[in-house]
């Protein structure tokens, strides 16, 4: 099975390029850095893995329109690699995660409140909708009925 599931920032605004033929698709390749979990190096600084995503199509649209530099999302897909004969004669060796999906990892708010800096969202700062009860749960309207709800 190849299935891979990150969390991570972008390094910088998508790349978009766009394939050539009869359907036109938008291909956006981006660089996510993702946090290593455990030990910091020297400096106290945590470590990060850089890697390499390319969303096509749809998905391309999406991360062409919306994402950008420093956001924080959450990917899946699956890894590919490949190679090629660069213009010095070596050969290069590529790891690319193909996504499947991908999509915001934090909040709206926490998002735009977050600059160009690296800020990790506050659970303090996330909107709460006018109609939440104490207990995290919405009020539902009287005139509702049942029937349109998704559980008995």
């Amino acid at each position: 099975m190849n299935r891979v599931i990150l969390m991570g920032r972008l390094t910088r605004d998508p790349e978009i390029r766009y394939s050539q033929g009869e359907r036109s698709m938008t291909i956006a390749k981006y660089t996510l850095a993702v946090d290593r979990r455990g030990r910091r190096n020297q400096d106290n600084d945590q470590s990060a893995d850089f890697i390499n995503c390319v969303a096509f199509d749809r998905a391309g649209e999406f991360a062409e329109k919306y994402f950008r530099q420093g956001m924080r999302v959450l990917v899946s897909g699956r890894i590919q690699t490949g190679n090629y004969v660069n213009k010095d004669g070596q050969k290069v060796y590529t790891t690319d995660v193909i996504l499947d999906d991908q999509e915001f990892a934090d909040s709206k708010s926490a998002a735009s409140n977050m600059g160009s800096g690296y800020a990790q969202s506050d659970p303090s700062q996330r909107p709460v909708p006018d109609s939440a009860i104490g207990d995290g749960f919405m009020n539902i309207p009287d005139d509702v009925e049942d029937e349109g709800l998704p559980f008995n």
